[in-house]
């Protein structure tokens, strides 16, 4: 029987019944309790790739080239200081925002879905923001429209995670995750090369970010099968108590798995970061080089981290979901890192980078492949899946905000010496949260 012509009462009934269906057999949408074609799998995959490229190139865009090209224009500021200061304020904005829209889009009741209608307005916040964050040299505006950028890219990127959860079977996830995670992969170096392009002309290039970012979120809604409505979900209740209760975390001893999931993500985030942030000064302080030959090393590093991480996101999800395994491709992925990240630290030369860039680029390509998927595996509540997925993926923002702080510790205090030992440990107990997950394969 067609759902046109069922009542809010039978849609709900056949909406908890898909559920429990889709719980049972990996191959069966939560959204239908049917399987999903190949037509609309293809849909959804291309939907998760372009989104990946569209809005990871905007960012990259700005973020890698015009940005801090734009900080040189502001009279009386200290670029290095300016950007330390943005990004303290953009990292607290993301922070507060993915949860914020996770949590709306669980609440929202539209006939267009429960997700569609906070990604297009993420779509055209973040675009709007990204590009009028380039028509400023005021510091204290920019950073204004930065925020409010990471507002909108949250805002996308909070919903669209969910539909992992809403709307893919739990036999494909994998796959659907390295879909996304390819998408950024790719659209990183994209965004980095049209930055260049843009260097002497700043304005135009803002806009072609801008333009990016929002179609981001439009294409990607164009090509996803479209959204059924929610309109027969129970109305959440709008009381103030109600809405600031309803950002609670769910509680420790029903959601062990949420937790170690949490904490396994956070201690990778703060070793990559620390790595990652670093790399031009690894190359020149620890290594040794100078400009001119730091500059050849960290280009040929960033080609070998993208070739490796296109290969590990493409094949990573795929044989995840062939297997039925989550927590093996990740641990696997964390080990790779560890190892890479001891690559420069033993062998400190040219060659050590680009060993590091191979296989600690291969680790984390499949980490991000697989894991988005594990993290979805260990939801407590379906039905808040925005929510929760917003809350695991703070310790992503929290991993990015501590990584680079406890690497410039440690090599002020210390040096580099001490810096990688720290960085290969916390990989180390990151895939120790991971390897006690029980509810998870």
């Amino acid at each position: 029987m067609s759902t046109a012509v069922l009542s809010k009462e039978e849609r709900l009934v056949a909406h908890n019944a898909a559920i429990e269906a889709a719980d049972k057999d990996p191959n069966l949408s939560p959204a239908t309790g049917l399987p999903v074609s190949k037509t609309k799998l293809t849909r959804f995959g291309a939907g998760f790739l372009i989104f990946g490229i569209l809005w990871m190139s905007g960012l990259g865009i700005v973020s890698a080239v015009l940005l801090p090209m734009q900080y040189k224009t502001i009279e009386g500021a200290n670029p290095d200081a300016l950007v330390g200061i943005v990004n303290a304020f953009t990292a607290v904005a993301s922070l507060v925002s993915n949860l914020m829209f996770g949590n709306f889009s669980d609440r929202t009741r539209s006939r267009y879905g429960r997700r569609t209608p906070w990604i297009i307005f993420g779509a055209a916040l973040g675009g709007v923001t990204l590009f009028l964050t380039g028509t400023t040299h005021n510091a204290v505006l920019l950073t204004f429209w930065y925020c409010l950028c990471m507002f909108g890219l949250n805002c996308m990127i909070a919903p669209m995670v969910a539909i992992l959860s809403d709307r893919i079977p739990s036999g494909v996830r994998g796959t659907m995750s390295a879909f996304y995670g390819a998408g950024a992969t790719i659209g990183a170096p994209i965004g980095t090369m049209l930055g260049a392009f843009f260097i002497q002309n700043l304005l135009p290039g803002f806009a072609v970010a801008g333009v990016l970012m929002f179609l981001g979120g439009v294409v990607a809604v164009l090509i996803i099968p479209k959204e059924e409505s929610a309109d027969y979900l129970p109305a959440s209740q709008t009381g103030f108590k109600e809405v600031i209760m309803s950002f609670r975390p769910p509680k420790f001893s029903t959601a062990h798995d949420f937790y170690k999931a949490f904490a396994g993500r956070f201690c990778m985030l703060i070793s990559y970061q620390m790595i990652n942030v670093y790399q031009l000064y690894i190359i020149q302080n620890w290594i040794g080089q100078d400009v001119k030959q730091s500059g050849i090393t960290i280009a040929t590093v960033s080609t070998i981290t993208m070739v490796v991480s296109l290969l590990g996101s493409f094949i990573a999800g795929p044989v995840s979901d062939l297997i039925g395994r989550r927590k093996a491709p990740v641990i696997v992925s964390s080990v790779l890192f560890a190892i890479g990240i001891a690559m420069p630290w033993f062998i400190r030369s040219s060659m050590g980078m680009f060993l590091f860039a191979a296989i600690a680029g291969l680790g984390y390509a499949v980490y991000s492949a697989v894991d988005q998927a594990l993290l979805v595996d260990v939801l407590p509540n379906k039905e808040e899946a925005g929510k929760d997925l917003g809350i695991l993926n703070l310790a992503t923002t929290l991993g990015q905000m501590c990584g680079p702080i406890i690497m410039s510790s440690i090599v002020v205090a210390a040096g580099y010496n001490f810096a990688f030992p720290v960085a290969i440990a916390l990989a180390i107990i990151g895939c120790f949260f991971i390897m006690i997950i029980k509810g998870v394969k």
